[in-house]
């Protein structure tokens, strides 16, 4: 929910203004804490204030809506100078603007027909009677507030514009959705380009009036530096408007723990002057920076102190938070005004604070302090004056037609107080007991929708319910999980990372569930993740826990495979075994004439090879007895015979 819009007024802070939730805009004496206007626009339920502005001192009364005036003395105007003119522009949800002037108490007019939607900023020119304005329309309005028409009117960027600031010579004009633009306004074109932030600009305020460089010629706005902030966004960016055309970067940045809800600054006049910033976050607590703007920082600047309000908390009550909602810097650039507490009853207080200290802590007792000091001219509610022999009419005496409904007797009223050991009726039995049908809320299947995935994980983190986070975590379809994280708001997004952290070192298998969440989150939100200046801490649980498993990723990987090629080969041996055995006679023989010869042919000529080479042996071992008979028959004397006697002896 986006804070609701408040402003200082611009001499001395003397009033503060702030448009509540019910649509009523509360102007606030700061000198006391007095409510002195209240103003409830007509359609104030539909057409709810969007953003508010001061007119500057120097500006121009615009005419009443009832019409010309006579033209006033020279004394009366002299009289009426330090009461002129504390004008506030109010924009509304429906594309019109309100000028409300404190002065009367009344509205002074209405500009209507420049926007179709919501009217996201408003700023007066420092010394013409312009005003301009910016929508959801994509488009610039700038209005003459003296005929309160359109002056003209082009389109500021391809999206939505939420942020405008004027330069200090009053030529230049920055705008910003995501993109920040410096336009020109005598020719309405684009003079530099930068690169702006992830979300949407919520806050944009030059924080110099002269450059830095004085040796070069001015030229109104080179040298320059300003400042932007965005919302989710807990860095804020510093720009210098140079003149190369290249250079769209920022130069530094400061880092707060939360995302902006007010911003407030002393403008650096002087060279060695420092620029002191006040910021106030979402989560109650103001930053204080001081630094001199001289160039190009690459590392987020800390801020050098805190401050932080709560209840003294005596007896056994502990101490509770008191949120800032608002602070300023007085004239003396030294002491502050504090707006803090409820936004309906807010207190506001000036304080001069030690900032050598990085942290303090103020000690309030805000229940003493929120006695409500309106002035008597401020209230239209009068209370009847009752006399005592006055008869006063109530249900059940006559006269009345109302019936008077006695309680029946043997019940006492019922406490809403349990007692102890008696159980909390469910949801689900107050809804019977409201004659509503239960299984018409319920949804198909029992499954809660996107929406409601969200809610519950918000509310599970927050309250840290074990039976909430895995009814929400352990859901397995893909588009569910990027739905919830998608609709999720972005301060969950921290716990939801350590939440998936700790059940990533539980079982694998919710390790696996867990991981599909990692994904989701790190792809929907990886721009508001690289804008944390403390990620690395934050996330390195995560990092080394991923570390340690990619680690052993490779020698698992080796095992299944060689398990893998085991259980193969064991399987396909069980598969040979297994394989009964096959006859594999054949039982019909058809045999060819032809085929018969050929196999003929050929087992005759592998015989008479065969017998060949037996014939060949044959002789070659005869050979070789005949030789070792020859050599013994010479060593014994003895002669061979003739052939002619071997054969007469045979």
């Amino acid at each position: 929910m986006a804070a609701p819009p408040c402003a200082f007024s611009p001499r001395g802070c003397r009033l503060f203004a702030s448009a509540g939730p019910d649509g009523r805009l509360r102007v606030w004496d700061t000198a006391g804490s007095r409510l002195q206007h209240e103003y409830v626009p007509s359609a104030h339920l539909s057409a709810a204030c969007t953003c508010l502005a001061w007119a500057p001192a120097g500006a121009r009364q615009p005419p009443s809506k009832d019409g010309p005036q006579r033209k006033k003395r020279k004394s009366e105007v002299g009289g009426e100078v330090d009461k002129q003119l504390d004008i506030l522009a109010i924009g509304t949800a429906v594309g019109s603007i309100l000028l409300y002037s404190t002065v009367k108490g009344e509205l002074q007019s209405k500009l209507d027909g420049g926007h179709d939607s919501r009217v996201n900023c408003v700023r007066w020119h420092q010394e013409s009677c312009c005003l301009y304005s910016c929508s959801d329309d994509k488009h610039i309005v700038e209005w003459n507030t003296q005929t309160c028409k359109v002056k003209c009117k082009w389109k500021g960027d391809n999206s939505s514009v939420t942020c405008l600031c004027i330069s200090p010579d009053g030529k230049m004009l920055l705008s910003a959705g995501r993109t920040i633009k410096l336009w020109d306004l005598e020719t309405k074109e684009v003079y530099r380009h930068f690169t702006g932030h992830a979300t949407s600009v919520s806050s944009l305020m030059f924080t110099t009036v002269k450059p830095t460089n004085e040796s070069k010629p001015f030229d109104g706005i080179t040298g320059l530096y300003f400042l932007s902030g965005a919302i989710h966004d807990r860095l804020l960016s510093v720009w210098q408007i140079r003149s190369d055309r290249k250079e769209k970067n920022a130069v530094m940045s400061f880092t707060v723990t939360d995302e902006p809800t007010f911003v407030d600054l002393t403008v650096s006049e002087v060279k060695e002057e420092p620029v002191k910033l006040a910021v106030v976050c979402r989560d109650g607590q103001l930053h204080l920076f001081e630094h001199i703007l001289n160039g190009y920082c690459k590392k987020p600047l800390t801020s050098n102190c805190t401050v932080q309000i709560a209840t003294p908390g005596d007896g056994d009550s502990t101490p509770k938070p008191v949120p800032i909602l608002a602070a300023a810097f007085c004239t003396d650039k030294q002491s502050l005004l504090l707006v803090y507490g409820n936004a309906l009853q807010p207190v506001i207080e000036k304080v001069s604070l030690n900032t050598s200290e990085p942290h303090i802590c103020l000690v309030r007792d805000i229940q003493k302090v929120l006695s409500l000091k309106t002035d008597a001219a401020v209230t239209k509610v009068k209370t009847p004056v009752v006399n005592s022999e006055a008869k006063v009419l109530v249900p059940g005496i006559p006269g009345h037609s109302t019936a008077v409904k006695t309680p029946a007797l043997g019940k006492e009223k019922k406490k809403n107080k349990r007692k102890p050991g008696e159980t909390e009726e469910s949801i689900e039995e107050r809804l019977g007991a409201l004659d509503i049908d239960v299984s018409k809320v319920k949804t198909p299947g029992g499954l809660p929708q996107t929406d409601s995935f969200a809610v519950l994980l918000v509310q599970g983190l927050e309250s840290n319910d074990a039976e909430i986070l895995n009814k929400v975590l352990n859901t397995r379809k893909e588009n569910i999980v990027k739905n919830t994280v998608a609709r999720m708001p972005i301060h969950a997004v921290i716990p939801l990372l350590h939440e998936l952290t700790k059940r990533l070192q539980g079982n694998p298998y919710s390790a696996s569930l867990m991981v599909r969440w990692l994904k989701s989150v790190f792809t929907v939100h990886a721009s508001y993740l690289s804008t944390l200046p403390d990620l690395i801490p934050q996330l390195g649980m995560l990092y080394q826990l991923m570390e340690s498993r990619v680690k052993t990723l490779q020698k698992l990987s080796r095992l299944h495979g060689r398990l893998f090629i085991l259980v193969t080969q064991v399987a396909a041996s069980q598969t040979v075994q297994d394989v009964p055995e096959v006859n594999q006679t054949a039982k019909l023989v058809y045999e060819d004439e032809s085929s018969e010869e050929e196999g003929s042919d050929d087992e005759m000529i592998a015989d008479k090879d065969s017998d060949e080479n037996w014939d060949e042996d044959e002789e070659k071992e005869e050979q070789s007895d005949e030789q070792d008979m020859t050599v013994e028959k010479e060593i014994n004397g003895d002669s061979d015979l003739e052939p002619e006697n071997e054969s007469e002896e045979e």
